[in-house]
């Protein structure tokens, strides 16, 4: 084999597995995890070629940027790709609830439209706080 097809072979090899390795990192390494908490305001399933489900969740919380206390809202755009989870959330909109999240560097069009995704229900209750899903921790988190 010649220097310059080993050269070549070489360079294809490195480039495949820098693109391999981006890809990845930017679509499939877990970023971060957490929990959030608000009043589940939006549930939807749609997309053209790719339905997804997608939710938004307002936190309520004080402005720090005022000098008097102002009261704000925070949304936290999500998507979920469980559809048990989805079947839970769909009866909970106006209702305070608790999610538990994976934060991806970039979306997929079939994982859904942001790069939250929402794969767990922690807790859902009334205005008056009064618990109606049981807290469900999942497994890979403990």
């Amino acid at each position: 084999m010649s220097t310059g097809k080993k050269v070549w072979i070489i360079i294809s090899s490195i480039i495949v597995v820098a693109a391999a390795v981006f890809v990845f990192f930017k679509f499939f390494f877990v970023f971060g995890s957490g929990v959030k908490a608000g009043e589940l305001n939006l549930f939807v399933y749609k997309g053209y070629v790719f339905k997804t489900y997608e939710g938004r969740l307002i936190q309520a919380g004080y402005n720090s940027k005022n000098s008097n206390n102002t009261i704000q809202s925070n949304e936290f755009n999500f998507s979920v790709k469980n559809e048990k989870v989805a079947k839970q959330l769909e009866r909970c909109t106006g209702k305070m609830v608790e999610l538990h999240y994976k934060e991806y560097l970039g979306t997929l069009p079939w994982r859904g439209m942001t790069k939250y995704v929402v794969d767990s229900v922690y807790s859902v209750s009334s205005a008056n706080g009064t618990t109606e899903v049981p807290i469900a921790i999942p497994t890979e988190v403990l």
